[in-house]
């Protein structure tokens, strides 16, 4: 997983007396991934996915959110702000068009998603849904936009 580049954000991020979200539990991540198991057309999330998780549970920086556990299947209440993944990709498969996609996050341009049926993990357009980027995996995915998060 990208932990330079996390950590540069947590570095900018405590400059302005901001940190970076708490880490989800182990019991939490298993309960998220039996809900969006029942949920989404895929068996399981993916590794890498679950490793950001146990980082850090949802980015938001510098117009890039990494989405994270929904509040309700969190043990405790935190105060952190959390876009939740089940939540915000039920909003996403509204649109019919896009019910082929997981979605891990988003910018003001671009998605970062799954592509369930091909396999392959995109970054697609904001809002046209036109291919911008594929991915070898979640990590690769995750570093580019974090990269680009960072470049801003």
């Amino acid at each position: 997983m990208s932990v330079n580049l996390l950590e540069e954000i947590r570095k900018r991020e405590a400059k302005y007396g901001d940190a970076l979200n708490s880490p989800a539990t182990e019991k939490d991540i298993i309960k998220f991934e039996a809900a969006v198991v029942g949920k989404f057309p895929v068996n399981e999330i993916p590794l890498e996915y679950k490793k950001f998780l146990q980082t850090v549970n949802g980015l938001d920086f510098n117009g890039l959110v990494i989405y994270g556990l929904d509040q309700e299947l969190q043990r405790e209440e935190n105060n952190e702000e959390v876009y939740g993944f089940i939540e915000t990709n039920e909003q996403w498969h509204e649109n019919d068009e896009q019910k082929k996609y997981l979605f891990f996050g988003d910018s003001d341009t671009a998605w970062y998603c799954l592509d369930v049926i091909e396999n392959e993990y995109l970054e697609l357009d904001k809002p046209s849904g036109t291919l911008m980027n594929k991915f070898n995996d979640f990590n690769a995915m995750l570093a580019d936009a974090l990269k680009v998060s960072l470049d801003n």
